[in-house]
């Protein structure tokens, strides 16, 4: 009987393995879906990815391209935000009262880097898509850890000056600068409801949270935090690109073919659907095999 057992974990080390893991922050559970690559454990490094604006770590482009990158040797941990709901799962359900910030996602990204330490993990790899890749990118600018050796910017967001009202203004049909206004002289914590915030239309969210969002801050245009991102950095950029303007033109001018690579992907949506996905695997593993 222990024989076979020890036999079972043998194989299971060698083979490929796919778990959910949680860990508690700040009266919540976190979790993630760690893959360990054939024949790999942890202290060979670790690919963090991080989904984009009120996702999660199981939707198709996600998914994907952890499943690629654990096929191709890499051991991958695929986190979701709590984005304040415990040990959540699945995108946020807009009917929930919203008290979470952007900024919250780099406490969290400093929890999973601590929880990976803890369980003996080798370098880091940070990847992150969309409103994920300016989390990553800024927690990379301000909060480098030593264990992170590469970034991956996966269509990552922009915020040209007056962007975030440009956006409301196209979505909801209203000006954000009145509603910022009145947000910003609120209690922090007082929730508002009817209020159109980020996907969810006549939510109820807190004023802490709508400013944390809404206001004019240049750390949310990931073009601007890459100088300040001291290890190798490569931006994949989707051509077809409708919902991130202006990447390739703010991001080509730093490009200098060693620390900033950028990759620029025709045809591709800001989702890279199809097999675009596998286009920027392969991206991906080409910037991780290069010293």
């Amino acid at each position: 009987m222990l024989r076979a057992l020890s036999l079972f974990l043998v194989c299971l080390s060698l083979g490929s393995h796919a778990a959910e893991v949680t860990l508690p922050h700040n009266g919540l559970t976190l979790n993630g879906q760690l893959q360990t690559a054939s024949g790999k454990s942890l202290k060979d490094g670790v690919l963090l990815i991080l989904h984009g604006t009120l996702s999660h770590n199981r939707t198709e482009l996600i998914q994907g391209i952890q499943k690629q990158l654990t096929e191709r040797g890499f051991n991958t941990l695929a986190i979701n935000l709590s984005l304040g709901v415990d040990n959540r799962h699945g995108t946020y359900d807009c009917a929930t009262p919203t008290r979470h910030k952007h900024t919250d996602a780099l406490d969290e990204l400093s929890a999973w880097m601590a929880w990976l330490k803890t369980q003996g993990a080798g370098p880091v790899t940070l990847i992150g898509h969309s409103r994920g890749g300016n989390q990553i990118a800024w927690f990379a600018a301000e909060r480098m850890n030593p264990a992170i050796r590469k970034v991956v910017l996966l269509a990552p967001q922009t915020w040209p000056a007056g962007y975030a009202a440009k956006m409301y203004q196209k979505r909801y049909g209203t000006e954000l600068a009145p509603l910022l206004s009145q947000m910003a002289q609120s209690e922090a914590k007082a929730l508002l409801g009817q209020v159109d915030f980020l996907y969810c239309p006549k939510t109820r969210v807190s004023a802490s949270s709508f400013v944390n969002y809404y206001t004019e801050d240049r750390r949310f245009d990931t073009p601007g935090l890459l100088a300040a991102i001291r290890v190798p950095v490569l931006v994949i950029a989707a051509e077809g690109d409708e919902i991130v303007p202006g990447l390739v033109e703010r991001v080509r001018p730093q490009v200098d073919g060693q620390r900033i690579q950028l990759k620029v992907l025709s045809g591709a949506d800001h989702f890279f659907r199809d097999l675009y996905s596998e286009d920027a695997v392969e991206a991906i593993q080409a910037f991780l095999a290069a010293p």
